[in-house]
């Protein structure tokens, strides 16, 4: 899909955006694996999303849709496949979530996917395996393990991906021994890992955390609950922004204002950078304000990376990004992508491998842009043309199904001129 995009005349300045992915992840595997009825509000799915529940659907949950409500019946913590072939789409979450979980069964499994997700780092559960004499053979259209984890003393480095951790985290309180894991500094993205662990919780499954050790009891079981899934603060980080791109306030209905997300800090670095932010009960309002480029660390926040990058070029002097390495290893590379995207708007960018540096810049050549097939590059671009008068062509907006389907239709809502372009 193309799409044309230009400033509007803003009608409205609200936006509801949709669930939180992250969370919704662990709250359906959680719900999987319970004994009963799990109930989960608020629920609004994308593709990656569809693909864990799709996933579990093969472990024998079944599950109904009323409304905003998803209910699930879990299997209580009985992982028996019915089929073997589990397609993960883009989602690194269902993969790195579900390869130690489906592997109790110990059957064959084969991991599927799209794009570059199985060329994402997948090394970490590859020496696990490995070392525990279990089969982890990686293809390249396809991963298959075989055999069940042992309880065990693992030690891990914290500057991996969360996600493997997380799928520890699922996984060893089913086994009939206690079993610790050992995260070696620097930890990235202790914020998910604490989200895991509140989840599981919510669940049922205690996990004890001292110093850098989490303990994890065996022979738990994963209880029912009922729980709303919170707003995607990750997704809200566009709407926010968009207020100093639009030069108009947004107001954010669906914001929790003691979020446990990670992506959270969306709050204290825009306030950081002087913008003007109201806590109200529904959420949050955003002013377009005078902004002035800051140091950033984005060591546990690498998702909010593409929008901040757009921001910056509307900040006063320069801002500095750091610990941003870990972009590299998403969707896209993303640090490449959004470099050679915000060049083409002659852009003042540089980056380094863990490093970028944006300077205050305007649009001064209306460039067609690539999306390259990833989520928030299409929607970090999308937000900045909906700044500018003359129309940005994007290619590959498709791209948002993975996370936000209704992006377009929200920014549209708010007054944003979007049409679809059709080539032949």
């Amino acid at each position: 899909m193309i799409k044309a995009i230009s400033k509007g005349v803003i009608k409205n300045q609200e936006v509801k955006v949709p669930c939180s992915k992250s969370i919704a992840h662990r709250f359906l595997i959680c719900a999987a694996l319970a004994n009963g009825k799990s109930i989960l509000h608020n629920y609004e799915e994308n593709e990656d999303i569809k693909a864990t529940l799709e996933a579990l659907k093969k472990i024998g949950i079944t599950y109904e849709k009323i409304n905003e409500d998803l209910i699930i019946h879990g299997i209580n913590g009985n992982i028996k496949l019915i089929d073997n072939n589990i397609f993960c789409n883009e989602s690194g979450s269902t993969l790195r979530f579900l390869i130690p979980l489906l592997s109790l069964s110990d059957e064959e499994i084969i991991f599927t996917a799209h794009g570059r997700l199985l060329k994402r780092p997948l090394d970490i559960y590859e020496n696990i395996y490995h070392k525990q004499g279990l089969l982890f053979d990686l293809y390249e259209d396809k991963l298959i393990v075989k055999g069940k984890l042992k309880s065990a003393h693992y030690i891990v480095p914290g500057n991996i991906s969360s996600q493997f951790i997380t799928g520890l985290l699922f996984t060893l309180p089913l086994l009939e021994e206690d079993s610790e894991i050992e995260i070696i500094e620097p930890i990235e993205s202790k914020s998910y890992i604490d989200l895991t662990i509140a989840t599981l919780n919510k669940a049922g499954i205690e996990i004890k955390e001292e110093d850098n050790i989490l303990y994890i009891k065996g022979n738990q079981r994963y209880q029912a609950f009922e729980a709303n899934i919170p707003a995607d603060d990750s997704q809200a980080a566009f709407f926010a922004c968009l207020a100093q791109i639009i030069n108009k306030p947004i107001k954010i209905i669906n914001m929790e204002h003691d979020s446990i997300q990670g992506d959270h800090a969306i709050i204290d670095i825009l306030r950081s950078m002087n913008m003007i932010i109201e806590e109200n009960k529904e959420g949050y309002t955003f002013y377009p304000s005078y902004l002035v480029g800051k140091e950033i660390d984005l060591k546990d926040n690498p998702d909010l990376g593409p929008i901040l990058f757009v921001l910056a070029t509307k900040a006063m002097g320069k801002s500095i990004f750091k610990n941003v390495k870990r972009l590299r290893i998403k969707e896209s590379d993303r640090i490449q992508a959004m470099e050679e995207e915000l060049k083409k708007l002659n852009i003042a960018i540089e980056s380094s491998e863990d490093e970028v540096i944006i300077k205050e810049s305007n649009i001064t050549n209306n460039m067609e842009l690539d999306g390259h097939n990833d989520h928030r590059i299409v929607m970090a671009l999308a937000i900045l043309a909906s700044g500018n008068e003359d129309a940005i062509i994007i290619n590959g907006t498709e791209a948002i199904n993975k996370s936000y389907p209704r992006f377009f239709e929200d920014l549209e809502k708010i007054g944003v001129n979007i049409y679809d372009i059709e080539r032949f």
